[in-house]
């Protein structure tokens, strides 16, 4: 028989707050995020990042506007020093963005990390060590007294090593890590440790990072161990207060919002929440939580679905549906109720009033989605049925994004017809909105190209006619036919239409095999992204075509 929880579990201690002061705050200006994707969400993915997607994903948040970014463990892995220096010698960092390296508290891994920022105008060292009574046991042998020792040699010959380079700003970041199963009083000793054999002060901040290691009791316990410390830290003036939350429990962004309110100045996780076990705290729900009470974030989440694809590309792992802000469902309503709230409250809100829409805590505009897909066909009805038809019947299989952009016209005809939506009628549907417009009489209708080779790729002739019957020979260059047909299009129209996702499948075999492109653009001006689809037996063909059809879907024909 097992052991019921009451005899095999016990909750982990709280500090006595009887005048905590937390519950009557209100939270009112940003903190200042630090990004772990490149470290801690890197470490936790099935397949670690590549130098080059930890570039792209470093970019992105820089283009976000992180001003604080934890880029490696440089002394523990040759990769993350190399793209530490990466960073430094090939000058990628911004003037205002301070890179962060974490290091364990060892001697040779201290100058080894010390080494890897040569040359950083300035940079934060992120020391930690283990504090909670179960590891000082179990895996390292100490008492508290050593512990405090080990702490205070650490950060002692950080300094030297520090001191001994003045051309950067060193600040030091200390982690008793296992703060939330750490006794308060100890935790509070190996922060005293620290600050004192820093000599933090007046030009020698320091960070004091205190994090939720592993989830291990509700949000208020957290809450009231920050204000705890917060209350009690020496040289509080030179501190900056800062957390770091994992979601074991599923609740590390209540955890996050509380410790503000409890007097953190800091937040340090991910985008959408990856990490180890259950993850860090997710940065995007935290920072549009912020956006929703009417706090600017200090983040820019206007092309959220920008950032989303860039995450999924960089790390692997898909964003679920759901996910709050940025999955794919997450402003789409099915039940019937729900839509008619929506509805009415859509035609009730007022330009540039405030926003006040039931179901819908931001306005989906502001995150760079659209009102399209906002109400969808019924509870028996949705993108998944509807691209299982489309496979089965006609052997497309629709990728994501575009089986949610397809069922918005499927629920738009639904409406309208108020009756079953056969597999017939959906490959009307599909076609009257990706293949018309490059056929006879569509707003970009081909008649044919020719593709010669030039240096560097192909150069490709396109023959269209518009709605109107008027003839044009389109010019462009790129790597391949549908780069160069892109390319095409935006020579004519001056709008820069950008090819974010491209894929072909085959259907079939022998002579009557087709291929199938398709495409996914944006263009500026343009909320969000459009789908093309190109049909041929030429798979270069089907390509050039699902560009077409993509730019006159966007409005990007000219």
């Amino acid at each position: 028989m097992l052991q019921t929880p009451e005899t095999k579990y016990r909750p982990y201690p709280a500090p006595v707050m009887a005048d905590r002061r937390w519950p009557s705050q209100t939270l009112t200006q940003a903190p200042v995020w630090l990004s772990t994707d490149l470290r801690d969400g890197n470490q936790a993915l099935f397949e670690p990042m590549n130098a080059e997607r930890k570039l792209r994903l470093f970019e992105l948040l820089v283009g976000v506007g992180f001003k604080e970014i934890e880029v490696g463990f440089p002394a523990a892995s040759a990769s993350d020093h190399a793209f530490v220096r990466r960073l430094i010698d090939e000058q990628r960092l911004p003037a205002d963005v301070t890179p962060m390296v974490m290091t364990q508290a060892r001697e040779d891994l201290l100058v080894r990390t010390v080494e890897s920022l040569r040359g950083a105008r300035r940079a934060i060292v992120h020391l930690y060590n283990a504090t909670a009574p179960l590891w000082r046991r179990v895996v390292f042998g100490m008492g508290v007294d050593e512990v405090l020792a080990f702490v205070d040699r650490h950060v002692r010959l950080l300094r030297t090593l520090t001191d001994a380079a003045p051309e950067t700003e060193w600040v030091l970041q200390y982690s008793p890590e296992t703060f939330c199963m750490t006794e308060p009083e100890v935790s509070l000793a190996a922060c005293t440790a620290a600050l004192e054999a820093w000599d933090a002060g007046p030009g020698r901040p320091v960070i004091l990072n205190l994090p939720t290691t592993v989830e291990v009791a509700t949000p208020n316990v957290f809450a009231d161990q920050i204000e705890w410390m917060h209350r009690r830290l020496p040289r509080r003036q030179h501190v900056v207060l800062s957390i770091h939350p994992h979601n074991d429990r599923g609740t590390g962004v209540a955890c996050a919002e509380l410790a503000l309110l409890a007097g953190a100045q800091r937040v340090e996780g991910t985008l959408f929440g990856n990490g180890e076990r259950s993850g860090n705290v997710d940065l995007v729900t935290l920072a549009l939580n912020l956006y929703a009470l009417g706090v600017a974030p200090g983040l820019d989440f206007s092309d959220i679905g920008h950032v989303a694809r860039e995450v999924e590309a960089c790390t692997g792992l898909p964003l679920h549906p759901r996910h709050p802000y940025a999955g794919d469902l997450v402003f789409t309503a099915f039940s019937g109720s729900h839509q008619d709230a929506i509805r009415k409250g859509m035609a009730a809100q007022e330009p540039g009033g405030l926003w006040q829409v039931p179901y819908l805590p931001v306005d989906p505009q502001d995150l760079g989605r659209t009102y399209d897909g906002l109400i969808r066909v019924n509870s028996q009805s949705g993108k998944g049925g509807i691209a299982w038809l489309m496979e089965r019947h006609h052997g497309l299989a629709m990728p994501r994004r575009m089986q949610v952009e397809f069922s918005s016209v499927v629920q738009a005809h639904a409406d309208a017809a108020e009756a079953e939506v056969d597999a017939d009628t959906l490959w009307q549907l599909f076609d009257a909105a990706y293949l018309a417009p490059t056929a006879a009489g569509g707003a970009l209708a081909w008649h044919g190209h020719a593709l010669a080779a030039v240096p560097g790729g192909v150069e490709i002739s396109l023959d269209v006619t518009g709605a109107d019957g008027s003839a044009r020979r389109l010019v462009g260059r790129g790597a391949g036919p549908v780069d160069a047909a892109a390319q095409a299009v935006r020579s004519a129209s001056g709008i820069a239409l950008e090819i974010v996702h491209f894929e072909e499948r085959s259907i079939g075999g022998g002579s009557d095999a087709q291929a199938w492109a398709l495409v996914e653009a944006a263009a500026p001006g343009v909320a969000g992204t459009r789908f093309g689809a190109g049909r041929h037996a030429d798979i270069a063909t089907a390509g050039v075509l699902a560009v077409l059809s993509a730019a006159a879907r966007l409005g990007a024909a000219g």
